[in-house]
């Protein structure tokens, strides 16, 4: 069925033109003079008309005689126009085939395209995955250096603890000697008054002086106590201090464990997208590759049809050469 536009007539008129331009009227002609419009079939129906109607035209009146000159000729005419027939139809077939090979080499170069970018983007964003996955890498051990060194400050300060509970160790026994000492100073002396108080009342003041040197030792001795006493109390301050210090060494370190474990599962899943993304990389090098074997594919069943046409076309016009040889001897008068 012809398409919109495409008669008889248009036909007709293009075909005159060709004809007074001294053009062969083939169906490419006809379709292109009409502007690339119409069916190829259509075309070569119409123009097979307009031959038939010009023969009747020109044909002269019948004659008894010639009854068979004109069978002849219009065995000839008949054959010529089956091969031109066939050589339409095939040329049809091999436009129609060209047409649908171009649009699916049009659509293979497009898909193959598609799959270039969508692989230059998958290798972009390995490499985005790989420039994260070092960054990961670097600030892992960076938390993995600031972990060793909060470990070895935690040592450090159990080693300054140690040493501290053995100054507190230290000095309780220091306070315990010295209350012993003032205890059994304070026995003795109070033996001593004892031994004076029997013995005679002329050595009472010499026993008072003994008593007052003993009472100014004794405050000598409760002066070191007392000091005693404060050097304690600045030493359980300092450990209250570092006990505090310890703990908040411990929490950071807590709070490194934490980052340095979170570190690891992010760097466990950077791993598995980068495993991933390097897969589909492969499935798509695997499918660009069979879709370029698919090109070749097509463009060699290109060139076979292609040769095939050129054979047909030869095989054509050597039966035309020989349809138009016999015609002379056909024409012949018996």
């Amino acid at each position: 069925m012809a398409r919109g536009g495409v008669n008889k007539a248009v036909v007709q008129t293009a075909r005159m033109a060709l004809l007074a331009r001294g053009e062969n009227p083939s169906i490419d002609a006809v379709r292109i003079e009409m502007g690339n419009t119409g069916s190829k079939t259509t075309i070569h129906r119409y123009l097979k008309e307009l031959d038939e109607q010009e023969s009747k035209s020109s044909a002269p009146a019948p004659q008894v005689s010639d009854e068979l000159t004109e069978l002849v000729s219009r065995l000839a005419q008949r054959l010529k126009e089956q091969a031109q027939e066939r050589i339409h139809l095939a040329q049809a077939v091999f436009d129609d085939q060209m047409q649908t090979l171009s649009e699916e080499l049009a659509r293979t170069q497009l898909h193959v395209s598609t799959q270039e970018q969508q692989l230059n983007t998958l290798t972009a964003e390995l490499n985005a995955k790989s420039l994260a996955l070092d960054s990961t890498r670097g600030a892992l051990q960076a938390e993995q250096t600031s972990n060793a060194r909060l470990i070895q400050s935690q040592l450090d300060q159990d080693i300054r603890l140690q040493d501290k509970d053995g100054q507190i160790r230290s000095l309780e026994e220091k306070h315990l000697h010295a209350r012993d000492a003032l205890e059994h100073y304070r026995n003795s002396v109070k033996e001593q008054r004892e031994q004076e108080q029997r013995r005679h009342e002329g050595q009472l003041q010499q026993v008072q002086m003994e008593i007052r040197q003993a009472q100014q030792a004794a405050m000598v001795r409760q002066e070191e106590i007392t000091q005693l006493n404060r050097d304690n109390e600045r030493l359980l301050s300092e450990t209250r201090s570092t006990l505090r210090e310890l703990s908040a060494q411990q929490e950071q370190l807590k709070k490194a464990t934490h980052e340095t474990t979170r570190l690891g599962e992010q760097y466990q899943l950077t791993h598995t997208q980068c495993a991933l993304l390097q897969e589909r990389l492969s499935a798509a090098l695997d499918e660009s590759s069979a879709l370029k074997q698919t090109v070749n594919e097509h463009a060699q069943a290109n060139q076979t049809l292609h040769l095939e046409l050129i054979k047909s076309q030869l095989a054509l016009e050597s039966a035309a050469l020989l349809a138009t040889q016999k015609e002379p001897e056909l024409t012949t008068p018996l």
